[in-house]
C-alpha cells in the first residue's frame, strides 16, 4: 500500500474508533508524528501509549484497518473521497485545532487543495427559524464577501434557515462553498437539501463534507461535534440569529475559544430569534454587525468600496417604469417603499399610512408578489423578497 494511501485507511481507522473523543485522536497523531504510526506500534509500546487497561487497546489491530479500507474503498466507487489530517493540503486552520478530527470525508468536483488551501474562509450560521431580516442580512453579508479583494469561502452547515441561505448566496454570487454534514457522507441532512447539496459538490472549489464515517445518523450529538468543524475551518464566525441556546451560539462559542473572531447581528431586544447574538455582543464575545461599509475589512478580506447597488424603490421604479401609468408608478412605488421601511408591514397599515383603497392595495401587493419583489404570509405581512 502507497504510503498516503495507508495514512489515509489509517487515519479514517482513528476516527471510527476514536471519532466521538477526537482530542484522544488529536493527541495520538500529535504524540506519534502520523496516523500509521498509531498502528504501527508493538503491544509493549501500545500498552504505554493507551494504557493496559484502556478500553480502545484491542481495536488498534488489523480488523479496524480492514474495515476502514473497505469503507474507503467503496466510498470512493461512489465518488466520495477522504482526506488524512495530516496530508499537506488538509485545512491548516482546522488542524491547528485541538479537537481536530483524524480526517474529513468529502464530495467535490474539485481537488482538496483548491477547496482547503488558497483564501480565506467565512463560516455564517443561525437559527433554522429565519425571519426575513435575518434571511435578507445573511444575503447581504454574503454579497458583501463577494464583493471583497480576497473572495472567501463560505462555510456554513447546510440546515434550513440561516445555513442554506448562506450556501445559496454563496453559489449565486460565485463563491466556493463547504457543507459540514452532522452524519456520514452518504447521507445528506436534511434531504430536502439533497439538490443543494448536489450543487455544491458540482460547484467549483465546493464540497460537502464530513468527519463522521458512513453510516452514521443525524442525532443530538452530532450536531454539537459538527459544529467544532464549521468553526474550525474559518478564520471568523458570523451569527446571524440564534434564540438563547442554538446551534450557532455553539458555533461562535468554539470558534472564540480557537482564538477566532466572532461577530453577530443585532435584533430587537424582544424579538426571540436574535437573544442569542444580542447575549453575545453585550457580553463581548461578539463585534456587532452594524452595516455593510466596512464590514468586509471587519471580516479581514482587505479594504475596499462597495459598489451602490439600486434601492428597492429604485428597482421597482426601473421595473414598472415602461409598464405603469405615472399614476400607477407613483402608488406603486409609493407602497414598495413603506414596505422596505417596515418590513412585516400588514396590507390594511399600508391602507393607512398611503390613504388607498384595501382593493387597490391588495391588487398592487399581489403583483409585486407574482413580479418577486415581495412575499406576503397567511398574516397578509409584507416583506421584501431578499433576493431582489
Amino acid at each position: 500500500m502507497e504510503d498516503i494511501a495507508r495514512e489515509r485507511v489509517c487515519a479514517a481507522a482513528l476516527g471510527r474508533i476514536f471519532g466521538f473523543e477526537p482530542l484522544y485522536v488529536s493527541g495520538l497523531i500529535s504524540k506519534l508524528g502520523s496516523a500509521a504510526a498509531v498502528f504501527g506500534l508493538s503491544p509493549k509500546e501500545a500498552d504505554a501509549v493507551l494504557g493496559p487497561f484502556s478500553k480502545y487497546r484491542g481495536r488498534i489491530c488489523a480488523a479496524e484497518l480492514d474495515a476502514a479500507a473497505k469503507e474507503l474503498e467503496d466510498l470512493d466507487s461512489r465518488g466520495f473521497r477522504y482526506i488524512a489530517c495530516t496530508e499537506e493540503v488538509f485545512p491548516a486552520l482546522l488542524r491547528d485545532c485541538p479537537d481536530c478530527p483524524a480526517g474529513l470525508y468529502y464530495s467535490s468536483s474539485s481537488e482538496p487543495r483548491d477547496i482547503f488551501s488558497g483564501r480565506p474562509a467565512v463560516a455564517v450560521v443561525g437559527t433554522r427559524d429565519v425571519s426575513p431580516y435575518g434571511r435578507e442580512w445573511t444575503r447581504k453579508i454574503v454579497d458583501v464577501c463577494a464583493q471583497a479583494p480576497s473572495r472567501p469561502c463560505v462555510v456554513s452547515g447546510l440546515a434550513f434557515g440561516v445555513d442554506i441561505t448562506a450556501h445559496l448566496a454563496a453559489l449565486d454570487n460565485g463563491l466556493p462553498t463547504i457543507a459540514v454534514l452532522p452524519c456520514g457522507i452518504d447521507t445528506v441532512y436534511p434531504a430536502a437539501h439533497l439538490k443543494a447539496a448536489e450543487r455544491i459538490a458540482a460547484a467549483p472549489a465546493s464540497a460537502v463534507i464530513t468527519d463522521y464515517p458512513r453510516g452514521t445518523p443525524p442525532v443530538a450529538f452530532t450536531f454539537i461535534r459538527r459544529n467544532r468543524i464549521i468553526a474550525g475551518l474559518a478564520a471568523c464566525t458570523v451569527l446571524v440569529e440564534s434564540k438563547a441556546k442554538g446551534g450557532g451560539l455553539i458555533t461562535c462559542k468554539l470558534a472564540d475559544s480557537y482564538g477566532r473572531e466572532v461577530f453577530a447581528l443585532p435584533g430587537r431586544v424582544d424579538d426571540l430569534r436574535s437573544a442569542g447574538c444580542n447575549a453575545l455582543i453585550r457580553s463581548g464575545s461578539a463585534q456587532a454587525i452594524t452595516g455593510v461599509e466596512g464590514l468586509g475589512e471587519q471580516l479581514g478580506l482587505g479594504r475596499y468600496e462597495l459598489r451602490r447597488k439600486a434601492g428597492f424603490a429604485e428597482s421597482v421604479a426601473a421595473f414598472y417604469g415602461r409598464r405603469a401609468d405615472t399614476l400607477e408608478l407613483n402608488s406603486i412605488i409609493r407602497m414598495a417603499s413603506l414596505i422596505a421601511e417596515n418590513r412585516g408591514i400588514e396590507l390594511e397599515e399600508i391602507c393607512y399610512r398611503s390613504g388607498e383603497p384595501y382593493n387597490e392595495v391588495a391588487r398592487i401587493a399581489m403583483m409585486l408578489e407574482t413580479d418577486g419583489f415581495i412575499c406576503i404570509d397567511l398574516m397578509q405581512r409584507c416583506t421584501i423578497n431578499a433576493r431582489k
